[in-house]
């Protein structure tokens, strides 16, 4: 895998070439301090994917994601910043993954496995499609990772993102979760989507109401009769 690194801080290229050192297959062939440079340095050697900063003087790493998103081969985008702030935006520039500085070496083994699925896949499907949804919290933007989502779970107008670390609220409806992301979670309940790896087998209670049973829940999930043959489905029951 072939990569550009691109920040104007002298010293983040430097820790982020040393924990690349420890990813087999990986070359960085270039190094960038604004967005133009990331732009001539792709055309000039075609990489894999750029590690990408945001905050770089004239055209900023946003700007340049945009430009790259439409590019022929694919180059995929992987932010790198000092805050989390810029996460919305980051994704609607067609961004694979957002780290954090300092980014922690897990943080980007995870990030190089998004580009070489998007890179092994559809390039036009794999560059638009979120990895993490978004939720504010005080002024700031908190990114969870959607394969720590264990249940979505809608409440007024808000719907409550049930994961590994907790809970958190997003403003975003159930249907158009459930109409992007259709192949990870399965409705359960009008106000329920469950992710399917989550589903352990369905149950009956005492009044003759369905269940779901979860992996990781700390209690059952009501499911409608009209959601039963799908989640049977799912499940591989008959």
């Amino acid at each position: 895998m072939k990569l550009v690194i691109a920040d104007d801080e002298p010293m983040a290229p430097e820790r982020l070439r040393l924990l690349l050192a420890e990813e087999p297959g990986v070359e960085v062939v270039a190094e960038a301090a604004d967005g133009q440079q990331v732009l001539d340095a792709c055309a000039a050697h075609r990489p894999d994917a750029v590690l990408l900063d945001i905050a770089m003087p004239g055209l900023d790493g946003l700007q340049a994601a945009r430009r790259l998103a439409g590019s022929d081969p694919p180059v995929a985008v992987v932010f790198c910043t000092a805050y989390d702030a810029h996460a919305l935006s980051a994704f609607d520039a067609a961004a694979i993954d957002y780290l954090v500085k300092p980014v922690r070496p897990e943080r980007l083994a995870a990030a190089l496995a998004r580009v070489r699925t998007f890179l092994a896949g559809c390039p036009a499907a794999g560059a638009r499609r979120r990895t993490h949804l978004s939720a504010r919290l005080r002024g700031t933007v908190r990114l969870i990772p959607l394969e720590e989502v264990r249940y979505l779970q809608a409440e007024e107008k808000y719907v409550v993102v049930h994961h590994a670390r907790g809970e958190d609220l997003i403003e975003e409806s159930l249907r158009s979760l459930e109409e992007e992301f259709g192949d990870r979670f399965v409705r359960i309940h009008r106000n329920c989507l469950v992710a399917r790896e989550e589903l352990v087998e369905l149950r009956r209670d005492g009044g003759g109401h369905v269940q779901a049973i979860l992996r990781h829940g700390d209690r059952p999930l009501e499911v409608s009769r009209r959601c039963v043959p799908q989640l049977r489905q799912a499940l591989g029951l008959r």
